[in-house]
């Protein structure tokens, strides 16, 4: 029922910056769990961060460090901070959310490239 819509991507030289939201259609009080997963070319979708209602996050090995996931209750959005990017960060990015953890959005292209 909740539409989840990524925006933000684009093309970054290495250690460049880039910040992605992610905004849903209603509120978002009730997602528990939101999340950022990405997908390399020829590779599985893969947990990049999550951010808890509250505002906890966890986030992968790659990333820790890097990457910051926030959230705001009040504009229905979570956002994701990428600093220092790599070019094996090069993937569409996912939001992930929903009252069951189980809506996706379409993704947005992040290509880091020299």
């Amino acid at each position: 029922q909740v539409q989840l819509v990524e925006s933000g991507g684009g093309l970054v030289q290495p250690g460049e910056s880039l910040r992605l939201s992610c905004t849903a259609s209603g509120s978002i009080t009730s997602h528990y769990t939101m999340g950022w997963f990405r997908q390399a070319p020829g590779k599985e979708r893969e947990l990049v961060a999550i951010v808890f209602k509250g505002g906890s996050t966890n986030y992968a090995d790659s990333v820790k460090g890097r990457f910051t996931a926030s959230r705001d209750d009040a504009k229905n959005t979570i956002a994701l901070q990428m600093n220092s990017l790599k070019p094996e960060d090069t993937a569409v990015y996912y939001c992930r959310g929903g009252r069951f953890y189980n809506i996706w959005g379409r993704g947005t292209q992040v290509t880091v490239s020299s």
